[in-house]
């Protein structure tokens, strides 16, 4: 097990936490204050605050993965998924929610809103090249493997 620094800021409403001793992600909650709930328009988005600053160690990123249940239940889903955030951040972790429904959904304070899992980056040399080895799928895109 890594050991990660954590703040919990002033208006945290929960530090991220797994909800069973085998899930991958840490459940994040939303910090805004409870008589300031934020109402997602339908297509509405925004950044939610997660009330918490770390710092992952160098070679890691946190990525910040949508709630199956919210985007299944309520078409409520990370804009951006995943989201990154890097090694050398230190500041409040946000979370880009988007509404894809039809119905505006309200997040309250402490509401699960997404999953965070810690992941190890490999950084890479790109080298220039003429010419790249040949494989079987050579320059096939989008849907040229089946659909």
């Amino acid at each position: 097990m890594m050991n990660v620094p954590i703040m919990a800021l002033p208006h945290c409403a929960a530090i991220p936490a797994y909800a069973t001793g085998e899930a991958a992600g840490l459940d994040l909650a939303a910090a805004v204050p409870e008589d300031a709930p934020i109402t997602l328009a339908p297509l509405g988005r925004a950044a939610v605050p997660a009330g918490f600053a770390m710092a992952l160690p160098v070679g890691f990123e946190a990525q910040v993965r949508p709630r199956s249940g919210l985007a299944a239940k309520h078409g409520v889903t990370v804009l951006n998924a995943p989201g990154t955030i890097d090694s050398d951040y230190r500041g409040e972790v946000k979370v880009l929610l988007v509404n894809l429904s039809d119905a505006p959904f309200t997040i309250r304070r402490g509401e699960r809103i997404a999953q965070m899992v810690i992941a190890p980056v490999t950084i890479v040399a790109l080298v220039a090249t003429d010419a790249l080895p040949e494989t079987a799928r050579g320059e096939g895109g989008f849907g040229s493997t089946g659909t």
